[in-house]
Order: structure tokens, then C-alpha cells, then sequence
């Protein structure tokens, strides 16, 4: 099947080489002419484990194109996936104008009968407004179909998500469009769930604020837990044998960012005062997760009073694990707020040190490797749970630490590992453990 992609962000780009490689053409398109001459060459502008290789994979395989020209992206099109971005706006809604910009684009270059599908998250109503700024502005004698396709990709295991989904939602009032997507995605042979186009629109959004949710909610019990002396590791275990609830985002920790979790949330709570609801629950899921990540630096403060030159690391800055993303990371909390109650704050990421530059403050300072972060400081703090990070000797931070004190806001490590290695450690819902040596360096 001829199938054409606009963006090349997470979304876009994942969706348009694992379709390729499932045995479609494919066309990927983006105004930036820079990013488009690098993706021919097989690079991926953005990190993500396994899709460089399939890029190049199918790059040469013949199946794979990319182009900075809609016109010729869009040429024998069957399918055209809306993939940009919808950031959001001040209010918290989601900005549609680039939405709108390239369905003003199918109406003016499409040549051939085309199912146009938004791949990006947009509120209930989007894609209507698409189908009608199309048509308004249809150039050429075809017929057009719409449908909404949402995605459930996770950054750091996106294409793994694309090849081993839960499902795969078809919103379409049509049922022959219906039919020619689920034709296009059966090789993937994942459940395919058909409903109505508003439906599938919300399906995005309920689903991230539901799991959004389940994180703002362990980590208020984590709160709870620090202060009866309870483990809520243990808590999250005991409830996840609970078919019921599951154990899947019951990580207590230092909240959660990302490019949907934070955005979708926002989005939600405005569609929903926009029909006149008011979403209180989601407004306190919001506020419990901003609220969570200026605990770690109430602890920090807690525990050394004054931090005027005392010197913080900052293990990991992306949100989460094998990404680069910065977006919404719990790191830039944390950094403006050391850096102004006076630390000195070193900061080290596998991946993502260079994006992180242009959102942390010019005061950070960064390292090249763990053992260079780790270098004389007066604590450290764990912000991502990179395996570099998960896998450190605790033993070995006696050597290179001034005080060998840890703040982990991902629990990457058990009681056992810590009191083994005499260091300090700070976690979340979990009791401080404080040791003979780290006493005694203390």
C-alpha cells in the first residue's frame, strides 16, 4: 500500500518506518529540509532504540522515502497520516494550527482518491474539522475519507510498542475506510477495535489521564507511607496481584513528564470545562504531580539545611530512560531549585546532556561520565533510571563523594544493596536508611 506520513517526530517517524517495514511505501514529510537530507542518509534526528536500523533497513530496501515537498510525498497516495504536533497552549488546550495547515496541504496537492488519518492527539472534534477544511479547499476531483487513528507509543520502546500493541483503534464513520486501514495494519496482527470517530478521539485521552493518575495516586500513598513508616514498594506489589488494578505505573517516584502525560492531561481538563465539567479529579492528579517534584528538593534541604556550595549531581535529565526527551522533565525542576537555594549543581545523562543545555540553568556544569559527576560532590540524585545508574557499585561512591548520600527519586535500589555499601540513602515511600558508614562520614 502507497502510504504517506506528514512529521517526523516520535510519532510520525515511528509509525512511517515500522510501516515500511511491515512491507508498505512509504513517504515521510517535513518541512525542515535539514532533518529531511539527514533521515535519507539513515539517521534518525531522534533517539530511540531500534529505529535507525530499520530506517536504513528499508531505505535501501526501497521502501522508505522522505521529502520536504507535500506534493510529491502525496503523489498515488492511499493513506495520509496527520502526524505533527498539537503542543499546548497557555490555557493547557492543544494547539490544532499545524493540524490545520496540512489538511489545507491534502486539499491543495492530493491527486488520487486518499483516507486521511490523524495519527496526533487532538481533541474530540479534530478530525471533523479536518474533513471540512479539506473539503472547503479541495483543489482536484477526488474523494476524501477521514478517520482517527490515535497512538499508544511509549519513547524509549516505541517501535517494540508498534509491533506488539494491545490494540489498534480505527475511528471511522465509514466502513470501507475501516476495512483499508485494518487491511493496512493485519500484518502487524494485533487486536483491531473499531468505534466511532469522537470515540476514538477520547480513547487517547482517558487512557493517558487514567494512567496518569494511577502515578499521582501511588505517589501520594508514597507520601503517606514515609510518614507511618511503611514500604510502598510493598504496597504496590501487594495491590498489583489485584487483577483489578495491575501493577504496570505503580512506580512510586518524582512524578511524571514526557511529551503526553503532562499535555494530555492539561487538554483533557479543557475539553472537559469546555462542554461545562468540571475534571476536579484530574486537576488534583495535575497538581500531585507538580507537587512531587519539588519533594526531593525539600528532602535534600532537609537533610543538609543550608545547600549555599554544597555541591548536588544529578544523575539522568531525560524523563524517562532511553529517550532524549527533555520535555517536562522532573531535572528541570530540580535544577532551578538548587541552583537557587545555592548548590553547586553537576548533572550527567548517557543521552540527552545535550538537549537538556538549552532548558537547565547556565549555572550546571556537566560531566562526561558517572565517575565525573560523582567526583567530590555532597550528594547525589537520581533522576533517571538509566540502567549506567541502576548497575553503580554503591560501594565504589565512598571513594570518589565527599559524603557518600543518595537521594533516588526512581527506587532503583533495595535495602539490602544500600546497607551492604554503608552509603546514606534518601528514596521514595521508603524509610531513609542511614548506616554505620555513612553515619560516621556524615
Amino acid at each position: 500500500m502507497k502510504i504517506s506520513v506528514v512529521g517526523t517526530g516520535y510519532v510520525g517517524l515511528v509509525t512511517g518506518v515500522c510501516l515500511s517495514e511491515i512491507g508498505h511505501d512509504v513517504t515521510c514529510i517535513d518541512t525542515d529540509i535539514s532533518k529531511i537530507d539527514k533521515m535519507r542518509q539513515g539517521q534518525s534526528p531522534i533517539y530511540e532504540p531500534g529505529l535507525e536500523e530499520l530506517m536504513v533497513k528499508n531505505i535501501n530496501e526501497g521502501r522508505l522515502h522522505f521529502t520536504n515537498v507535500h506534493k510529491e510525498g502525496f503523489e498515488n497516495s492511499e493513506v495520509v497520516f496527520i502526524a505533527v504536533g498539537t503542543p499546548q497552549l497557555p490555557n493547557g488546550s492543544a494547539n490544532l494550527q499545524y493540524i490545520e495547515a496540512v489538511a489545507e496541504q491534502i486539499a491543495q496537492e492530493v491527486t488520487t482518491d486518499v483516507v486521511v488519518v490523524t495519527k496526533s492527539t487532538v481533541p474530540v472534534g479534530t478530525n471533523y474539522r479536518v474533513e471540512k477544511i479539506i473539503r472547503e479547499n479541495l483543489k482536484n476531483d477526488v474523494k476524501i475519507s477521514i478517520a482517527s487513528n490515535p497512538e499508544f507509543l511509549r519513547e524509549g520502546s516505541a517501535v517494540q510498542d508498534t509491533f506488539n500493541g494491545d490494540r489498534i483503534v480505527i475511528g471511522t464513520d465509514n466502513a470501507e475506510t475501516a476495512a483499508i486501514l485494518e487491511e493496512m495494519y493485519k500484518p502487524l496482527n494485533i487486536p483491531v477495535f473499531k468505534t466511532d470517530i469522537s470515540s476514538s478521539e477520547m480513547i487517547k485521552y482517558a487512557s493517558n489521564a487514567f494512567l496518569a493518575t494511577k502515578i499521582s495516586f501511588i505517589n501520594e500513598i508514597s507520601n503517606i507511607c514515609e510518614k507511618l513508616g511503611a514500604n510502598v514498594e510493598d504496597v504496590a506489589n501487594g495491590m498489583g496481584y489485584d487483577q483489578r488494578i495491575g501493577r504496570n505505573f505503580l512506580n512510586a517516584g518524582i512524578g511524571y513528564g514526557g511529551s503526553c502525560f503532562p499535555k494530555d492531561t492539561h487538554a483533557l481538563v479543557q475539553i472537559a470545562g469546555g462542554v461545562e465539567h468540571d475534571f476536579e479529579l484530574l486537576r488534583s492528579v495535575i497538581q500531585v504531580n507538580n507537587n512531587q517534584q519539588r519533594l526531593m528538593v525539600d528532602k535534600i534541604v532537609s537533610r543538609f539545611g543550608n545547600l549555599e556550595g554544597k555541591v548536588i549531581s544529578l544523575l539522568g535529565l531525560a524523563f524517562k530512560p532511553n529517550t532524549d526527551d527533555m520535555r517536562e522533565a522532573a531535572s528541570i525542576v530540580l535544577a532551578k531549585e538548587l541552583v537557587a537555594q545555592g548548590a553547586k549543581v553537576k548533572a550527567y545523562d548517557p543521552i540527552a546532556m545535550a538537549n537538556a543545555k538549552a532548558l537547565l540553568p547556565e549555572a550546571v556544569t556537566y560531566e562526561k561520565s558517572v565517575s565525573g559527576v560523582l567526583q567530590n560532590a555532597d550528594a547525589a540524585v537520581i533522576i533517571t533510571e538509566w540502567d549506567e545508574f541502576k548497575n553503580m557499585n554503591l560501594k565504589d561512591l565512598h571513594k570518589v563523594m565527599n559524603e557518600a548520600v543518595v537521594f533516588d527519586g526512581r527506587n532503583c535500589f533495595d535495602e539490602k544493596t544500600v546497607t551492604e555499601a554503608g552509603i546514606e540513602y534518601h528514596s521514595v515511600g521508603r524509610k531513609s536508611i542511614y548506616t554505620s558508614k555513612s553515619l560516621i562520614n556524615s
